[in-house]
């Protein structure tokens, strides 16, 4: 198998043998810290310890079943959820607006709309809480859903915008022809068939807020602070073991969105059932 031709080129798996194995130390580093915290999660122990000498579901059970940790949790679900409505509405928008545009500033407004992904976030958190404390938004719903889908459109505009790319514009312009409205032809013709990329938008915004910190914890506190700002705090003050708990509920997340992303691709993909 190893003497077996890798590409058309005819390189052989042996050949690539040195590849594998950087690739396999890389993906060995990403995955390995967020493996440790689960068996951390299960420990009887007051402190982060691995591996547990004791296993118990304590740390889960101070979750559940603490209040502190429950408000912070629907803070951050109901903040996701609304930002992924608006962050898919705004993106997808965004992102046909400009797919369709041919004025010579659309570079520049595409640049401007994908920038909160490129400058650092605690340069955006900061001038997020000086404007936030003009307008009386710090420590609202309302300013972390602003905040966090700012943050989320560049990935709805990028995911959006890589299912235009492949969209036949001559089917929408046939609608139009038929007698069919700009806002009738979008939503009969062109969004169906981008509905994959704006599903994986979709996922990307919430899993964008869901997960965010550095701006949860200049504008938000109190009832109103997130999960991730609360995590951040627990870990700064006490170093408490249900954090690793969380985390780990956390990576099984993030597994689901990554394997809710892969499936609806792949039904994408392979289109829809004969029946």
């Amino acid at each position: 198998m190893l003497r077996r031709p890798a590409t058309s080129t005819q390189i052989t798996h042996l050949q690539r043998l040195w590849l594998y194995g950087l690739v396999g130390l890389v993906i060995a580093f990403l995955i390995i810290p967020c493996l440790i915290v689960v068996p951390m999660s299960f420990s009887d122990s007051q402190y982060l310890e691995f591996p547990p000498r004791v296993w118990s579901l304590r740390w889960y059970e101070a979750y559940f079943f603490s209040s502190e940790w429950r408000q912070s949790t629907w803070v951050s679900l109901k903040v996701g959820a609304v930002t992924t409505i608006l962050a898919t509405i705004l993106g997808t928008l965004a992102s046909y607006g400009l797919h369709k545009s041919t004025n010579v500033f659309k570079p520049i407004v595409r640049g401007m709309l994908v920038l909160p992904m490129m400058v650092p976030l605690i340069f955006v958190a900061i001038g997020v809480f000086f404007v936030y404390a003009r307008l009386g938004l710090n420590n609202t719903i309302a300013g972390l859903v602003l905040a966090h889908t700012t943050l989320a459109i560049p990935f709805v505009m990028i995911a959006v915008g890589n299912g235009l790319s492949g969209f036949d514009m001559n089917l929408e312009r046939a609608a139009r022809g038929l007698g069919a409205s700009p806002v009738r032809a979008f939503l009969t013709v062109t969004l169906p068939q981008i509905r994959i990329s704006v599903l994986s938008g979709m996922l990307f915004a919430f899993v964008t807020s869901f997960d965010e910190v550095v701006v949860s914890i200049f504008v938000s506190s109190g009832a109103n602070s997130t999960l991730t700002k609360r995590m951040f705090a627990n870990i700064r003050d006490q170093v408490d073991p249900t954090v690793a708990a969380i985390s780990s509920l956390l990576v099984v997340l993030s597994i689901v969105v990554l394997v809710a992303g892969q499936f609806i691709q792949r039904r994408g993909r392979s289109g829809p059932s004969p029946d």
